[in-house]
């Protein structure tokens, strides 16, 4: 349904707090509290997980699942493989392989 990161993402795009995406979705901020801080994917009631993501994309948030085309417009940001092959690793990204490229063929 939706992962924890792409929470904590979908509402960083929309410049919201914790406290505004539970108002916005009808819940307490502990419920997002707990939402965000789970690993991978959120698990809770599909009532819960219904509402979030409902006003997430009501806000205009596209969620993506895995290998998902986009239908939207506009700017986005998307986790993807990088030139190493390193799927979504922190600190991974086409500029820092270029930089660690370089640091072996010294």
């Amino acid at each position: 349904m939706i992962t924890s990161q792409q929470l904590r993402a979908a509402r960083a795009l929309l410049g919201l707090d914790q406290r505004q995406l539970a108002e916005l979705a009808g819940l307490s901020l502990p419920t997002i509290q707990r939402m965000e801080a789970s690993e991978g994917q959120v698990r809770g009631i599909v009532d819960t997980l219904v509402k979030v993501i409902t006003a997430l994309e009501g806000a205009g948030i596209e969620l993506l699942g895995e290998n998902a085309p986009s239908t939207g417009v506009g700017r986005g940001v998307r986790l993807r493989e990088t030139a190493s092959g390193v799927r979504g690793a922190r600190g991974s990204s086409l500029l820092y392989d270029k930089v660690a490229e370089r640091e072996t063929e010294r």
